[in-house]
């Protein structure tokens, strides 16, 4: 799998802009087949950042939702102003 087809969209919400700014999390919608370190794989290749941690669940909706916790020298919120978040 490709990394543009793992990640599917940004989540945009008040809960994933206040983990943006408390701590340094992004959150995606990712394809329901990716595992932890495609994702991982799939944001340092797109974003040229590097990846903490990342943990994920599937929604109500049957989506895979995965929260990408960046290094600390990471900013998340620098990440969020290129994808048009804030």
């Amino acid at each position: 799998m490709r990394s543009s087809e793992i990640i599917k969209r940004v989540v945009i919400t008040q809960d994933a802009v206040s983990l943006i700014e408390k701590e340094n999390k992004l959150t995606f919608i990712v394809d329901i087949r990716a595992t932890k370190r495609d994702i991982k794989r799939a944001v340092e290749e797109l974003y040229g950042v590097k990846v903490e941690k990342v943990n994920t669940m599937i929604t109500p909706r049957g989506e895979k939702k995965a929260y990408v916790k960046l290094k600390k020298e990471y900013p998340a919120s620098e990440l969020a102003v290129e994808l048009g978040i804030f």
